[in-house]
């Protein structure tokens, strides 16, 4: 004969589990938001400075004073290598920082992105710039959305695309020299390749790294060590995917 109580028991506890998971669900859902908030800030915020910035750097296709400091004389080596040091010491030392600071300097080294990016306008048409802006966020909201709803663990991906970025910085830096159209475009295929995957699999990384039982400190670090991640993979892939779509001035 059913046992009426332990039934109940039963039920109960399978309500308490069904209410854990929907509140963890729920807060899943929160902490995501925030992180893809905090990443498409501080992508308006890299695209205002740059705009910004080659607007006043450039004059009916001339070079203004302001154009000929940043982009002719050593300050064009300070564009290119602080956002590469502000990102280093963000992922650093974002574990001793408040919130507050934390986020402060992300909203930073976006703006320092911006300005290292402003001479894409000297370089290809503002349309093909707009055109790749699109084409490149289909892809990673696609990528993206693989990487949150997908079963299949991808952490095993986690070495091989750590190790094609720092090939990828190292070559870039040896190109900057060499100026070798052929390596840039080697480059640049492999970017979209790498850049691809580690949208999937940063974004898997980002879920797995979310807990119930944070403080509102640990918390608000993690989401924003998340934006900077999925930020770092949007501008990286739209930057590669640029070289092959963009058209040229």
């Amino acid at each position: 004969m059913a046992d009426p109580v332990r039934n109940f028991q039963t039920y109960q506890t399978a309500r308490g589990g069904a209410v854990a998971d929907a509140s963890i669900d729920q807060g899943l859902r929160s902490y995501m938001i925030k992180v893809y908030n905090l990443m498409m800030i501080g992508l308006v915020l890299t695209g205002a400075v740059a705009w910004g910035l080659f607007s006043v750097a450039v004059d009916n296709g001339q070079l203004t004073q302001i154009g000929v400091t940043l982009y002719t004389t050593p300050l064009r080596w300070v564009l290119i290598f602080a956002p590469l040091a502000m990102v280093f010491f963000l992922s650093f030392r974002i574990h001793k920082m408040s919130v507050a600071a934390a986020q402060g300097t992300f909203w930073l080294y976006a703006a320092l992105v911006g300005a290292s990016l402003s001479t894409i306008f000297l370089v290809f048409t503002g349309e093909s710039i707009v055109r790749t802006f699109f084409i490149t966020a289909s892809a990673f909201g696609a990528l993206s959305l693989f990487g949150y709803t997908t079963k299949k663990d991808l952490s095993g991906w986690g070495s091989f695309l750590i190790m094609g970025v720092f090939g990828l910085i190292i070559a870039s830096i040896v190109n900057i020299f060499l100026g070798s159209s052929a390596l840039q475009f080697a480059i640049s295929v492999i970017g979209v390749l790498v850049f691809a995957g580690l949208t999937a699999y940063d974004t898997q990384q980002i879920k797995e790294m979310y807990y119930e039982g944070d403080d509102e400190v640990v918390y608000g670090r993690k989401a924003i060590m998340g934006a900077l991640r999925l930020y770092l993979d949007f501008i990286n892939l739209f930057m590669f995917m640029l070289q092959f779509l963009g058209n040229r001035e």
